[in-house]
C-alpha cells in the first residue's frame, strides 16, 4: 500500500535543503505520481526501450534508480539472454527499499542494488543507461563528465534515457509551463503551502537545464543522435543512441 505525501502539509519553521531521506523514501511512490506529469508513461517506455536496445551478455544501467521503478520495468521487458542491470542511488532510505523491491519479483536478469555516488560508479559494456531525473541533481559542472562517462560506458548503438525537469530560455513559455505544473500539483490535492514549500527546499538542489544544453551536451559527449522523446509540461526525456551497430 502505498503511503499518502503529508510531509509538507504544516508549516516547517526552517526549511533546510532537499534530502532523499526516509521520510521522502516513505512516501516516495505517491509524491513522484502527484508530483511530475506523465511519470507513469516515462517508466513503463523506458522498459520498451529496453526490450529494443538492451543486448546479450550487456549491462543495463539505472543511475538514480531511487525505489527501482526503471529498473523493475526494463526487467520485465528484457529479452536478452546474460545481462546485468547495475541500480544505483545514494540514498541509503531508498536502496534499502529498491533491495526489497527488486526481491519481491523475481526474474531471469539479475540486478545489482548498490548503495554509491553515480559519479564514482564504472560504467562498462552498457546496451542502456537511464538516468531518470538524476542529472538534475548533481552540480552542473559535473554533468557533461558524467555523460562523458556514460558515453565511453556505452557499446557501439547503446543508448542513455536521460529524463529531467526542463528550463526555457522563452521566459513566456516557460512561465505557462511553469504554471501549469503547479496546477497538476493542486488538481492532484497539493495545498500552496505543500508546493511552496517544497519548492523551496529543492531550489538550491534541483538546478535544472535547458533542452538546448542537454542535446549540447550530449552532442559533446559523441552522441550522433539525441532528442526528446517524451514531454509533459515542464517535464521530459531525451533518449541519445551512440553511433554504431543499428539497435
Amino acid at each position: 500500500m502505498t503511503n499518502h505525501d503529508k510531509l509538507f502539509c504544516a508549516p516547517i519553521a526552517k526549511l533546510g535543503d532537499w534530502t532523499f531521506d526516509e521520510r521522502v523514501a516513505e512516501v516516495f511512490p505517491d509524491m513522484i505520481q502527484r508530483s511530475v506529469p506523465g511519470y507513469s508513461n516515462i517508466i513503463a517506455m523506458i522498459g520498451m526501450l529496453a526490450g529494443r536496445f538492451v543486448t546479450p551478455g550487456s549491462q543495463v544501467y539505472d543511475l538514480g534508480c531511487s525505489l527501482g521503478a526503471a529498473t523493475l520495468s526494463m526487467r520485465r521487458n528484457i529479452t536478452a539472454d546474460g545481462c546485468r542491470i547495475i541500480a544505483v542511488d545514494n540514498s541509503a532510505a531508498m536502496v534499502e527499499r529498491c533491495r526489497r523491491h527488486i526481491e519481491a519479483f523475481r526474474a531471469t536478469t539479475a540486478v545489482d542494488v548498490i548503495e554509491a555516488d553515480i559519479r564514482d560508479v564504472p560504467i562498462g559494456n552498457a546496451s542502456l543507461v537511464v538516468l531518470n531525473f538524476t542529472l538534475q541533481f548533481l552540480e552542473p559542472k559535473d554533468r557533461q563528465l558524467m555523460l562523458d562517462r556514460v558515453f565511453a560506458g556505452l557499446n557501439p548503438g547503446g543508448a542513455v534515457v536521460l529524463s529531467e525537469k526542463f528550463s526555457f530560455t522563452d521566459a513566456g513559455i516557460g512561465e505557462l509551463l511553469f504554471n501549469m505544473h503547479h496546477d497538476f500539483k493542486r488538481a492532484n490535492g497539493y495545498s500552496e503551502l505543500e508546493i511552496s514549500q517544497k519548492r523551496s527546499m529543492l531550489e538550491n538542489v534541483m538546478l535544472t537545464d535547458t533542452v538546448e544544453t542537454h542535446k549540447a551536451r550530449l552532442g559533446q559527449a559523441g552522441f550522433g543522435h539525441a532528442e526528446v522523446w517524451f514531454q509533459c509540461f515542464n517535464f521530459g526525456s531525451l533518449i541519445a543512441v551512440k553511433p554504431g551497430r543499428a539497435a
